[in-house]
């Protein structure tokens, strides 16, 4: 009988330790019906057509109500554009409207979303530059691609489709918000699917 207690407390602390190492539930961003959760800056107009989140019409990001520091983040996105006209876009992350001029590009990093120059998806951008350089381009205009997005501390990393296409570590930017960027008119980004999870970093 003693035997057998002590079993079932070496069982019961192992399931402890494993609830205790779980890493927490992804948290959708997106509820595939309205806006409810983000809010808009900027003159690109936002809509939810068929499960689908779009940005089309010109300059404008639209930012979640939710902030985060160090997680995880995934979705589903796609960018077209029309005859002639160039698309580009990007999921951005520890990102903040700039209070003297909230409609323009978030103080922030992004996780660019363009096939059309040479800092195409998968690079990491700071307002106005290239700082972190893709491997490869996995994505084309007109077709759904998945990324995966890391930050713990400094360190960032990116998966396109489940590769890993880009690694950086930068100490800029400490907390803010998740954001779509709608960049050029006659083009349109579509994103779906799209949830986080936070991370413990390790001290």
């Amino acid at each position: 009988m003693k035997k057998l207690s002590v079993l079932c407390f070496i069982f019961l602390m192992a399931g402890f330790s494993l609830t205790m190492d779980a890493k927490p539930k992804w948290i959708s961003l997106f509820n595939g019906k309205d806006l409810t959760g983000w809010f808009v800056r900027g003159k690109a107009t936002w809509t939810v057509q068929d499960g689908v989140l779009v940005g089309e019409g010109g300059m404008g990001h639209i930012y979640t109500n939710a902030t985060a520091t160090d997680f995880e983040l995934k979705g589903d996105f796609r960018i077209s554009s029309d005859p002639g006209a160039k698309s580009n876009s990007g999921m951005y992350f520890r990102a903040n409207p700039p209070v003297d001029k909230p409609d323009d590009f978030p103080r922030g990093y992004e996780a660019q979303i363009c096939n059309n120059q040479d800092a195409y998806t998968g690079w990491l951008w700071k307002p106005g530059k290239g700082v972190g350089k893709a491997t490869e381009n996995l994505s084309k205009d007109g077709v759904w691609f998945n990324y995966h997005i890391m930050m713990v501390g400094t360190h960032i990393q990116f998966w396109i489709n489940d590769k890993l296409v880009m690694t950086y570590d930068d100490t800029e930017y400490k907390e803010g918000h998740f954001a779509i960027q709608g960049h050029n008119p006659k083009m349109k980004i579509e994103a779906k699917n799209l949830y986080y999870r936070p991370i413990k970093a390790k001290k």
